[in-house]
């Protein structure tokens, strides 16, 4: 076998591996049942709404998403546009302990009376401070309306929406649909099949140069 068939065999089997590496799941997350119990001005109230939490890496910190999948707690008068505000806590485990605030827009429609409430999609931002996995599971909500505060709690001890590897400022990590931070290295400059080597150990680098390396090496072996 020619030594210019050799360099793009290996280059080829570098991609291949970089795949791999680039579409393994930094996150695992799941839809989680949560019964809340509402302290509502008129008395309590409970309801099970299925949340569902996802984090998108944004530079060092990750944009949180929670989302209601069922209307929870009720008004016995019409809200109109604009006069019911959500927020909520998501409580850390894991590697990481704490809590992330989110909060949503108020309702952009009326909502009839004695109906459930149809909560918003929640956001907030989550700031990583160690390395490892960590959980994100529903905490208290909070809904605001009319001058009045309903607090609703999670009574059945729900599990994790979400499962994160994280990874502290100075570092890399991940989330479902991103990729870790920093751009791709410099190659070494080294022999042709040093460098054949060294294109295998960049990850995704690989992956966008690889076609171009092999059409480089068949140009240059037609040249011969």
């Amino acid at each position: 076998m020619s030594y210019q068939k050799r360099t793009a065999l290996a280059l080829a089997a570098a991609v291949v591996g970089s795949v791999v590496l680039i579409t393994a799941p930094a996150a695992q997350a799941s839809v989680v049942d949560v019964n809340y119990n509402c302290q509502t001005p008129i008395g309590a109230k409970s309801a099970v709404s299925p949340i569902d939490i996802k984090a998108v890496r944004s530079g060092s910190s990750y944009n949180v998403t929670m989302t209601f999948q069922k209307g929870v707690s009720s008004s016995p008068v019409a809200l109109g546009a604009g006069a019911m505000n959500p927020s909520a806590v998501i409580n850390l485990g894991g590697a990481d302990k704490g809590t992330v605030a989110v909060k949503g827009p108020a309702n952009t429609a009326e909502i009839p009376a004695n109906t459930p409430i149809k909560i918003s999609d929640l956001s907030g931002t989550y700031v990583p401070k160690g390395n490892g996995k960590v959980t994100f599971t529903a905490g208290v909500l909070t809904i605001k309306a009319l001058g009045t505060t309903t607090t609703c709690t999670a009574s059945n001890s729900p599990g994790p929406s979400l499962e994160l590897d994280v990874a502290g400022a100075a570092g890399s990590g991940g989330a479902t649909g991103t990729g870790g931070g920093g751009g791709p290295a410099a190659l070494p400059k080294t022999g042709p099949l040093d460098s054949a080597v060294a294109l295998g150990t960049l990850g995704g680098t690989v992956v966008l140069v690889g076609a171009a390396g092999v059409l480089w090496l068949t140009r240059r072996n037609q040249r011969a």
